[in-house]
C-alpha cells in the first residue's frame, strides 16, 4: 500500500473516533455514521470538503503543514499521533541500514542486564521480538524468552494473556499503539506485514485495535504481573531506544521500594539465582 492510501486510512480511523460533542457541534439524532462527518472535519480545518476527500481517498500525498497542523488540531492528535500523521504525509527520507554486526545486541548491553539480579531486562525490536533478556526477566514471565515476539505471546497464548489479569486490556491497547508509533510509515517491511496478518486472522481483538490507529510511544508506565509462585505484584517500567542498533529498545522494570511488590521481585530474583546456579551445575551428558 503507497504512502498516500495509508494517511487515507489513519485519516479516516481517527476521524470516526472524533465526535460532535468532543468539537462544539451539536448532536444529530439521525447520525449513521461514528464519528465526524468528512464536511464537518473539512469545514473545522479550515480546507474544503473535496480537498479532504481526496486525502482520504489517498489521491493527494502532499498536504502542507499548515493543513496537517489543522488535521491534528481537529482530530485531537497526541504529539506521537501528529508525528506520525506527518510521518505518513512525508516521502521518507534514505535511512542507514545497520551491517549484521550492528542490528545484534552489543555483548556489552548482554553483560550489563545480566548484572542486574533483580531488575528485570528485555531488550526487544521495533516489531517486539525479544532479542535479549535477563535471568529475573525469564522467570518473571515466559514472554521475556529470547524468540519470543511479545505481541504474538499477548494476543494468542492464554498463560502470556493470564498474567496481566485486569490490567490485559490496557497492555494490549498500549502494545499495539506503541507498536504503531515505532514501526511508523515503515509498514511494507514483510516480516512487519505477516505478523500484522496471523494476528488479524487468529485474535479478534488485534483487529478491532490495528484498526484504530491509536499511535503512542509508550516509554514508561506499570504492568501488573499475577505470578505462579510469587503471586501479583506490579512492576513500573522505562524503554529506552540502543544505540548502534536497527531500533533496538531496552526494557527495564523495576518495584517501588519497601513494598510488597519490592519484596515480591526479591523473591523471583533468588528463584531466578537459584535457577541459574542449578542449570550450572547439571553435569553434562556422556557422549554415548
Amino acid at each position: 500500500m503507497d504512502r498516500a492510501k495509508r494517511l487515507g486510512e489513519f485519516l479516516r480511523a481517527r476521524r470516526e473516533q472524533v465526535t460532535p460533542d468532543d468539537v462544539g457541534l451539536p448532536t444529530d439524532v439521525r447520525r449513521r455514521v461514528p464519528g465526524l462527518r468528512r464536511e464537518e472535519l473539512a469545514m473545522l480545518a479550515g480546507v474544503s470538503a473535496d480537498y479532504y476527500v481526496r486525502l482520504e481517498q489517498g489521491r493527494d500525498h502532499r498536504p502542507s503543514e499548515q493543513v496537517l497542523d489543522a488535521l491534528a488540531r481537529v482530530l485531537q492528535l497526541s504529539d506521537d499521533a501528529t508525528a506520525h500523521l506527518y510521518e505518513l504525509a512525508r516521502p521518507a527520507p534514505p535511512t542507514h541500514r545497520p551491517h549484521a554486526d550492528e542490528a545484534a545486541v552489543p555483548h556489552a548491553t548482554q553483560q550489563l542486564i545480566d548484572g542486574w539480579p533483580t531488575t528485570p531486562a528485555v531488550v526487544q525490536s521495533r516489531h517486539l521480538d525479544v532479542l535479549a533478556s535477563n535471568a529475573i526477566a525469564r522467570a518473571l514471565s515466559p514472554c521475556y524468552e529470547p524468540g519470543t515476539n511479545l505481541l504474538r505471546a499477548l494476543f494468542l497464548e492464554d498463560d502470556a494473556r493470564a498474567m496481566h489479569g485486569d490490567d490485559l486490556d490496557r497492555i494490549l491497547a498500549d502494545a499495539v499503539a506503541a507498536f504503531r508509533s515505532w514501526v511508523g510509515a515503515e509498514v511494507d517491511d514483510p516480516d512487519l506485514q505477516a505478523l500484522v496478518g496471523e494476528l488479524s486472522l487468529k485474535s479478534e481483538q488485534f483487529r478491532e485495535l490495528w484498526a484504530r490507529h491509536d499511535v503512542r510511544g509508550t516509554m514508561t508506565g506499570e504492568k501488573r504481573f499475577d505470578h505462579p509462585t510469587v503471586g501479583t505484584f506490579r512492576l513500573s517500567y522505562q524503554v529506552m531506544a540502543l544505540p548502534g542498533t536497527d531500533g533496538a529498545m531496552l526494557c527495564v522494570m523495576h518495584a517501588e521500594a519497601g513494598g510488597r511488590d519490592e519484596q515480591a521481585l526479591a523473591l523471583l530474583g533468588t528463584l531466578a539465582a537459584d535457577g541459574a546456579g542449578a542449570e550450572r551445575e547439571r553435569p553434562a551428558e556422556t557422549p554415548r
